[in-house]
C-alpha cells in the first residue's frame, strides 16, 4: 500500500485516533488527540467520521513525500506550511499528486498541528485504537507506540477526490496566542479545600511547567494547601489532581487511572483542546463552570462532529 513517507519526522509526530476506549478498567490509558477540536476539523474537511486516524505533529519541522494522488487537511497550531515549495493554507483541506512535497514548519503559536488524509491512515489496531501511547507501549505504526520516524511510510488508501479546496470558517479558529481562561467545574475533593484556597487557585495566573507532557499539565504558582487523602480513585482525563508540593497537575490524554493526591475539579472537555495548544512557560488562567453548562456545549459539539 502507498502512502506518505517520512523525510523529516519532527520532535514528536504520534499517530493518534479518537483513542482507546474501554480499558482504564485494566490500567490502559485512552490516549488519542490533545486538542480534540483541531483534530475533529481536520477529519470533517475531508468527510473523514469522528476518530479516523491522523497525525499529531508537536511543534512542526515535518517532510511528507507523497507517493499516490490523495488530498490533505491541517489543522491546529500556526506553522509554515508548503508543497513543493508553494504555500498553502492551514484549516484548509487541498489536492496532493504523487511525488509532491509537503513542509510542515515550525510553530509560532500553538505546539500542536493536526494532518488528516482522505479515509485516513492505515495501521493495525492495538485494543481497538491505532493511538501511540509511548509510556505504555501501544499503538502507533509499529503498534508499540513509537513515535515516526524517518523512512516511515504512513499507508493511506484515500481515494475519495473533491471537486474543490475547503477552509474551516475564520470564527472557528482558535487564536492560541495570549493568556487563555479556561474553564473548570470544581467537585471531587473541592469541599475539603480551604475557601481561601479554592479562591486562590482562580484568583491568580498559573504558569505551565516545560516538565508538562501527553500525560500531565503540570502548573507552577504559589502553592495551594493540600487537604489529607487517604485513598486512591479512578481519574480521568482533565482531572486536576493537586499533589503534596501544592503544584496542581491537569491529567491529560495519556492519564494514568489511578490517583491518590486530592482532586480540585476538571477542567472543561472543549478547553483541555485549548490547553494542549499552550507553550512551556505560558501563564493561564481559571474560571469556574457549571456541570450543566459543560454538558450542554460538548453536546453540541458532539453533534456537529458527528460523534
Amino acid at each position: 500500500m502507498t502512502g506518505l513517507c517520512v523525510l523529516k519526522a519532527g520532535p514528536l509526530s504520534l499517530l493518534q485516533d479518537g483513542g482507546r476506549q474501554g480499558w482504564q478498567h485494566l490500567g490502559v490509558s485512552p490516549a488519542g488527540a490533545l486538542d480534540l477540536h483541531a483534530a475533529a476539523w481536520a477529519n470533517r474537511l475531508l468527510h473523514n467520521p469522528w476518530g479516523t486516524p491522523l497525525l499529531e505533529i508537536a511543534l512542526g519541522d515535518v517532510e511528507l513525500q507523497a507517493e499516490c494522488d490523495t488530498w490533505l487537511a491541517v489543522c491546529g497550531a500556526d506553522l509554515p506550511l508548503s508543497l513543493d515549495g508553494r504555500a498553502q493554507l492551514s484549516w484548509s483541506r487541498f489536492p496532493v499528486r504523487a511525488g509532491a512535497c509537503l513542509q510542515l514548519g515550525f510553530a509560532r503559536s500553538g505546539q500542536r498541528a493536526y494532518l488528516a488524509v482522505a479515509d485516513g491512515f492505515r495501521a493495525a489496531p492495538v485494543l481497538g485504537s491505532v493511538s501511540a501511547q509511548q509510556r505504555e507501549g501501544l499503538g502507533g505504526l509499529d503498534g508499540q507506540g513509537s513515535p515516526l520516524q524517518v523512512g516511515d511510510r504512513l499507508p493511506c488508501g484515500g481515494r475519495r477526490g473533491f471537486s474543490h479546496p475547503a477552509s474551516v470558517p475564520w470564527p472557528y479558529r482558535p487564536d492560541y496566542r495570549g493568556m487563555p481562561l479556561l474553564r473548570v467545574i470544581t467537585g471531587g475533593d473541592a469541599a475539603s479545600f480551604d475557601e481561601d484556597q479554592l479562591q486562590g487557585f482562580f484568583a491568580r495566573a498559573w504558569q505551565l511547567s516545560p516538565h508538562s507532557d501527553r500525560m500531565g499539565a503540570r502548573l507552577l504558582g504559589e502553592p495551594l494547601q493540600v487537604p489529607a487523602r487517604q485513598w486512591s480513585l479512578g481519574v480521568g482525563r482533565g482531572a486536576i489532581q493537586v499533589p503534596p508540593d501544592g503544584q496542581p497537575i491537569i491529567l491529560q490524554a495519556d492519564h494514568q487511572t489511578m490517583g491518590g493526591y486530592p482532586l480540585l475539579g476538571w477542567l472543561h472537555p472543549l478547553d483541555q483542546s485549548r490547553l494542549a495548544q499552550c507553550p512551556a512557560h505560558q501563564e493561564v488562567r481559571f474560571t469556574p463552570v457549571s456541570v450543566s453548562d459543560a454538558q450542554a456545549e460538548l453536546r453540541e459539539f458532539y453533534r456537529f462532529f458527528g460523534r
